[in-house]
């Protein structure tokens, strides 16, 4: 089920195969019963919707990055990939967390693996300008158990979890139908793959080779996105991927963000007009807009 507002009515028409409803309200929601349900809205399809995807949950002054309430913001703007850093503590616990160490993000001081849950759960979260928060480090089962009936998490694995560590946390709380495991080549895919069959997986690709070499992989199609990188690829980049249903994710976060605040949102519109399926940026809002433009545009010219 999906539950959007207004502004997002389009959508219906893109997610046919997809059991959707409409409700006024704050926030824009995604739910999914079952993993296979997650796969088919991944899916690529001609006509579908972008989305964008929140990197780092969509900081923004006075919401740190990987924060639930940040999180939660950037759920008002559009249904969003929430992309998230996981670390493990000393005592093996799962935490968000993107830096080795605490020292830019939060109140204290040391690495993450050298500091117990207690201890993390002292500090204070930082947003990006200095600015000392009331928010505390999440977990990973709090906010694979927050994301459930409402986003779904894109994890990026840190340090040095192990896929069998990521992967049994997922099964602990049952999450597979809310979570998509970011991986950066092939071979880390396939393990995921192989310890949890049911599992999304984003694979990092560059170029037209390695987009040949994905698909050359045992996944299947239904479980797979693909990242493409932080630069537009050729459109064949796109082809391929959109024969096989596979949606691409474009990174925008950096240098193609920066452009789309000089000169607004037709910057996004035009990546998405060229094949970007998602993107992964650090402005949620300005994206949103974009997307929201881009849709209302080409309904527009049918």
């Amino acid at each position: 089920m999906l539950t959007i507002k207004r502004h997002f009515l389009v959508v219906l028409v893109i997610l046919g195969s997809i059991c959707v409803s409409i409700h006024a309200g704050q926030s824009y929601t995604v739910s999914f019963d079952t993993p296979a349900k997650l796969h088919e809205y991944l899916r690529w399809e001609p006509g579908r919707s972008p989305l964008v995807g929140a990197h780092q949950g969509g900081p923004r002054p006075g919401f740190p990055e990987n924060c639930i309430a940040t999180f939660e913001g950037s759920l008002r703007f559009a249904p969003c990939l929430i992309e998230c850093d996981v670390r493990k503590s000393k005592d093996g616990v799962l935490v968000l967390m993107h830096d080795r160490s605490v020292d830019r993000t939060t109140t204290g001081e040391g690495l993450i693996e050298s500091l117990s849950l207690i201890q993390l759960k002292h500090l204070n979260l930082v947003d990006a300008m200095g600015t000392v928060t009331d928010y505390k480090i999440p977990t990973l089962s709090d906010t694979l158990r927050w994301a459930k009936g409402r986003a779904i998490l894109e994890l990026d694995i840190k340090g040095t979890l192990t896929p069998q560590e990521v992967v049994q946390a997922i099964k602990t709380e049952d999450a597979e139908s809310c979570v998509v495991v970011i991986t950066y080549d092939v071979r880390a895919a396939e393990l995921y793959h192989s310890l949890d069959e049911r599992l999304a997986v984003s694979c990092s690709t560059r170029g037209i080779e390695g987009v040949t070499r994905l698909l050359k992989s045992p996944i299947p199609a239904t479980n797979l996105i693909a990242f493409v990188g932080v630069y537009e690829p050729p459109r064949d980049v796109y082809a391929l991927l959109h024969k096989k249903r596979i949606c691409a994710i474009l990174g925008t976060m950096g240098n193609l963000d920066r452009k789309a605040k000089r000169h607004g949102i037709q910057t996004y519109i035009a990546l998405l007009r060229n094949g970007a399926d998602i993107l992964a940026t650090d402005d949620v809002e300005l994206a949103s807009k974009a997307i929201t433009a881009y849709l209302q545009n080409r309904v527009g010219s049918k």
